[in-house]
């Protein structure tokens, strides 16, 4: 067996060759009786885990019985009592090992945490009771690097994301958040900020990391404070819902966190009252399943607002990861304010000319301009990391950089904290590179052409620059580059559910100041905010209310490279509006709308669905629907009933089917809008479907490592198994290319998902020894109808 294991292989290493889902007959030692093997029950494995290895390692343990929301959502008794005798029972199976409890769940998760050598993870999945077996992932913090404000440059306005999605309104009609609680499940919040001081009582929350009830931010962390200023800040700045209680949650130190205090904190905040939730925290794992987005959704069952980051991966389709990927948490992806595009021209010796040059980013309008004023000294710093700014006198220049090595944002930053006013970031390959709102420095941005041209001028001597800055176009709100996409796998669902300012945004800091940040973890807590505020003018709605009023009161964005509709997965039902989510008066759940995947081939394939209208005005409503598909593509019907009359404070459900004829469709993903109409107001619920199997990575990564018994094992993940998967072995050429084929390593058919692993003995060309060192790992995938070709640089030794 290979090294690692994943629920496609979740039968004990014994029998894991032999057991299959029916008896077998085997001959043994030459006689004609026959054996009957039968398979073992056991729970699932989700991961990746070195079954071999007698290291310790931390697994999450999903019980059979029901959690005390599960159970109570489902009609069951369940107590507390009853679940501790459970767990007790499955602990008491591992004594004798070297297993210790970490955590233990059973409010919205029925289980525990364990450590526990990973050899011993065998025996877990066979132990009666225990459901399923996740990993402990790492959770980061899904946010940029911040720029702290000065008091000198401090302004109350910086905070213009709140009046933007429309809080100040909510305001004044008289919604502040008052009475409702909202839970900072985080890096911890400094509760003694000013802006933030009146949102916190005796109790505080709990500290997760340190194990004590003082979540008070750690040394160097700021980001919990950041996205509690921008939920409930209410001094120098207001947050969105600014008379909103606040609760913290430390579950990320400084190097992140994991599952097992994520879930600790989500258990907790539930069973301390919150009214809302908020995770600005990610990882890359786009499956709905892992235990944290289990405990999100059975949180927001017991009636608590969960709100998680869409991730910070973007902008390419299935780039959303956990919690993001929950069915029924809040998602929410990145946008940016409306702004203004300017031209640029630089200028050195006459008769040179830069036609590369434009604005990339830069902190404010005014200190673009202010570049407009005269001639500068520029200076090369290198690749711009702080030591190459050492020796070199910046105050008051020009900062020529070289793309590479690390972010854009920490080049400007270096720049500005060296004295600059402003920089030229150069390419470091042909081509243009990326946009980056909100640089710290205003920054200008080239081709490695022009940006060469520029060295040269320096090597002659000519070392002054000067701009020619000037308004071009506005344009509106847009989704950030960096916002991860949906879909998601196994569940084909849009995500993010809904998006919000997430780029340059200014909130509370540690030490009594402020600092911009961006990230989808800035988004979700306006989100957050805005549910607070809807909660105070509707304190009688539930979760699926408050999801359901914002997606569908919010609104679309135009790409402005397309100047169209940005598509579903990118922008899900649009940005947020705060008071017309508050005066909803029709609410359609969900949301939006997965039709799933139609893989019958040249047939006709027909699904019943179904959703629901909430008419919330004190008067009888008659409603319409129309189904359309981006380009009214033939080979789907939409059919349901024209109209519905729904009378006043009632709820119907509303039934159609979907017929699919995929001889008359292309495979791929198709985009549509159910429209619902009460005669005044419409409200578009985003909805999509697959024909044949989604166009997901078909392999998301690889993997070789050498055995205790000289062997390696190689593999790769695949979200959707293979049909055909082959492992090809390359020289690795000069600058990290693929160099000469080598040989076939490994071919295989009908592969499962998530992870395929197989052993080599390490040769090549017919028991060549393949030399120690480093490779390029191709691999080849079948599935579906599409084929895919990664490398992978990997290591031999």
């Amino acid at each position: 067996m290979g090294k690692k294991m994943a629920r496609s292989l979740l039968i004990l290493l014994t029998f894991a060759l032999i057991l299959s889902s029916f008896s077998m007959g085997v001959f043994a030692n030459g006689s004609k009786g026959n054996l009957d093997i039968t398979p073992l029950e056991t729970a699932e494995l989700f991961g990746e885990h070195d079954l071999k290895s007698s290291d310790l390692t931390t697994v999450i343990v999903e019980l059979k019985a029901a959690s005390i929301v599960e159970a109570k959502n489902k009609g069951q008794k369940q107590s507390k009592a009853n679940l501790k005798k459970e767990r007790e029972q499955v602990i008491g199976a591992l004594k004798g090992s070297a297993a210790k409890v970490k955590r233990e769940y059973d409010h919205v998760f029925s289980g525990f945490a364990v450590e526990l050598p990973a050899n011993q993870i065998p025996q877990l999945l066979s132990t009666p009771g225990v459901k399923a077996v996740y990993p402990n992932v790492t959770y980061t913090v899904d946010a940029f690097d911040p720029q702290e404000i000065d008091a000198e440059a401090f302004s109350p306005a910086m905070m213009d994301s709140a009046p933007f999605i429309g809080s100040d309104l909510a305001w004044d009609a008289g919604f502040t958040g008052k009475g409702v609680t909202v839970a900072i499940i985080d890096t911890g919040v400094d509760y003694t900020h000013p802006d933030l001081v009146h949102a916190f009582g005796d109790y505080k929350g709990w500290d997760f990391v340190d194990n004590d009830n003082d979540p008070q931010e750690g040394p160097g962390q700021y980001h919990g404070t950041h996205v509690a200023g921008t939920v409930a800040a209410n001094g120098g700045i207001k947050g969105v819902a600014p008379e909103a209680n606040l609760l913290a949650y430390r579950v990320l130190g400084p190097n992140g966190g994991t599952t097992a205090d994520v879930v600790a904190g989500i258990e907790l905040a539930v069973q301390d009252g919150a009214d809302i939730m908020n995770l600005s925290l990610g990882n890359t794992l786009n499956n709905p399943d892992w235990a944290t987005s289990i405990a999100l959704d059975w949180a927001m069952a017991e009636g608590v607002v969960a709100v998680t980051s869409n991730g910070n991966s973007g902008p390419n389709n299935w780039t959303v990861g956990s919690p993001g990927t929950s069915r029924d948490a809040i998602s929410v992806g990145a946008t940016q304010l409306p702004y203004n595009v300017f031209t640029s021209i630089i200028s050195t010796t006459e008769g040179l000319d830069y036609p590369s040059a434009k604005v990339m980013g830069f902190p404010n309008e005014e200190e673009l301009l202010a570049l407009n004023d005269g001639e500068y000294e520029f200076v090369y710093v290198g690749l711009g990391a702080v030591a190459d700014f050492e020796g070199k006198d910046l105050t008051g220049k020009i900062a020529l950089i070289s793309r590479g090595e690390f972010a854009f944002v920490d080049k400007a930053t270096n720049a500005k904290n060296a004295g600059a006013v402003g920089a030229i970031i150069y390419n470091n390959v042909a081509g243009e590179h990326a946009d980056v709102p909100g640089m710290a420095v205003p920054t200008i941005k080239t081709t490695l052409a022009d940006g060469q041209k520029l060295l040269a001028e320096l090597e002659a001597g000519n070392n002054t620059v000067s701009f020619n800055i000037e308004f071009d176009k506005a344009v509106g709100e847009t989704m950030a580059g960096f916002s991860s996409r949906g879909p998601v796998t196994h569940t084909w669902m849009i995500k993010p559910d809904v998006s919000a300012p997430g780029v340059n945004i200014v909130s509370t800091f540690p030490g009594e100041t402020y600092a911009a940040l961006q990230g989808t973890s800035m988004s979700a807590p306006h989100v957050a905010g805005a549910a607070a505020l809807i909660l105070h003018a509707n304190p009688s709605w539930g979760p699926d209310e408050v999801k359901a009023a914002l997606m569908n009161t919010a609104e679309d964005m135009i790409d402005p490279a397309t100047g169209k509709v940005y598509a579903h997965n990118s922008q899900g039902a649009g940005s947020i509006r705060v008071l017309d989510a508050i005066n909803a008066t029709t609410l359609v759940v969900p949301g939006s709308y997965s039709f799933g995947k139609f893989v019958k081939v040249d047939d006709v394939q027909v699904e019943k669905q179904s959703f629901t209208i909430k008419n919330l005005s004190n008067e009888r409503k008659r409603y319409s629907f129309k189904v359309e598909f981006a380009g009214n593509p033939k080979g789907i019907k939409v059919m349901t009933s024209n109209s519905l009359n729904v009378p006043a404070n009632k709820t119907q459900q509303v039934n159609f089917n979907v017929q699919v004829d995929t001889s008359k469709l292309e495979p791929g993903y198709y985009e549509a809008t159910i429209k619902v109409s009460d005669g005044s107001t419409t409200i578009d619920v985003p909805s999509i479907l697959f024909v044949g199997e989604p166009d997901y990575p078909r392999v998301t990564g690889a993997f070789m490592g050498k055995e205790a018994d000289g062997s390696y094992y190689v593999g790769s993940y695949l979200p959707g198994g293979a049909e055909v998967i082959e492992y090809d072995i390359y020289v690795l050429g000069p600058g990290n290319t693929i160099g000469g084929f080598v040989d076939t390593i490994g071919s295989f058919e009908n592969v499962p998902s998530p992870i395929h692993e197989f052993s080599w003995d390490g040769t090549v060309q017919n028991g060549i020894n393949l030399p120690n060192g480093d490779w390029v790992l191709g691999v080849y995938v079948e599935k579906a109808g599409v084929t895919e070709y990664k490398a992978y640089l990997v290591t031999k030794n």
